[in-house]
């Protein structure tokens, strides 16, 4: 369906730019996952809210697929982590000798936070106390495990120190509430639906770090930002937590019509109360946000719109 959505859509800009695209499909991830929702949420808004376009949320990999079929014209819009999106931008990381220098940004939504759970009996208080225990790191290759080696490497431990797993968030849960595993990390925006079942039936607690540990995150990836979860987020949390995150990004080529995007960015920030009717992590979406944590320069389109907002535009986000 994307590929034969991306023909329908290249054919009417072959066309000539008098006529306006009316299909947009959003690459977003799992159906378990924020991307989903968030991508779903964004195309009811811009059903809503951008005359004569149809857009549809799909299913895919998530963040390095999306940039794929973003390059490919497979999606037109595309949720992806920062750190992916920096990489696909600039050729490094896993996009070594693929650069997708087209890749551009509507804006910053949210933050995947990673979140360290334990069961409030576990007595691990700590990433130290992570030493010698069992802990789920994320499904192999996902944004979990990844975010959690960079962070612990940070702070001078390695998978090796503990009976390292590689669980998704539901099979992770489930280990924690049988006893199976000491800790799981999960790197997702928060409240997640996993944790807070989780929560319902057992005692958990969340591992907070440092601010000596975060900033050590911070130097080995600077896509990471600080981050607080309000206590009260997940039953039984009653403090604040402190963690680290990296920004989600919504992104489209260069290529896309200009006025399309400017319609686009303009339906989504004027009418963010839709967006967080579906999902709380959407209360993250502002303008200040898309400022201060956006990896790679703003599509015209959207700059346009901020423009007219009056916000204040980094010189790194424009082309």
């Amino acid at each position: 369906m994307l590929h034969l959505r991306a023909i329908a859509a290249l054919a009417v800009l072959a066309a000539g730019p008098a006529v306006a695209q009316s299909q947009l499909s959003i690459a977003t991830g799992g159906t378990g996952g924020v991307y989903y929702p968030m991508g779903g949420g964004l195309a009811e808004v811009i059903n809503n809210h951008v005359e004569g376009v149809s857009a549809t949320a799909e299913v895919t990999g998530a963040s390095v697929e999306n940039m794929g079929l973003i390059a490919t014209g497979d999606a037109d819009l595309a949720i992806a982590l920062a750190d992916t999106v920096q990489q696909a931008y600039a050729g490094t990381g896993r996009f070594e000798g693929q650069q997708l220098p087209m890749v551009r940004a509507i804006g910053s939504l949210y933050a995947n936070m990673v979140q360290i759970v334990t069961t409030a009996d576990s007595g691990i208080e700590s990433i130290d106390d992570l030493a010698g225990k069992r802990v789920s790191v994320g499904a192999p290759g996902s944004g979990t495990e990844v975010n959690a080696q960079t962070l612990l490497e940070a702070n001078g431990m390695v998978f090796e120190d503990f009976d390292a797993q590689r669980l998704n968030f539901n099979e992770t849960a489930d280990a924690l509430a049988n006893g199976d595993i000491d800790a799981g990390f999960w790197s997702v925006g928060a409240p997640t639906s996993s944790i807070l079942n989780l929560a319902t039936t057992q005692d958990i607690r969340m591992v907070p770090l440092t601010d000596e540990q975060v900033a050590a995150a911070q130097e080995a990836d600077p896509t990471f930002t600080s981050l607080s979860l309000p206590g009260g987020t997940y039953e039984g949390v009653d403090e604040e937590i402190t963690t680290i995150g990296v920004p989600n990004v919504l992104v489209v080529s260069s290529e896309m019509d200009e006025d399309m995007v400017y319609q686009v960015t303009r339906a989504m920030y004027e009418n963010i109360a839709e967006l967080r009717a579906v999902h709380p992590a959407a209360e993250e979406t502002t303008v200040d946000f898309t400022m201060s944590a956006t990896p790679v320069p703003l599509h015209p389109g959207a700059i346009r719109y901020f423009e007219e907002t009056g916000a204040e535009i980094p010189d790194d986000l424009r082309e």
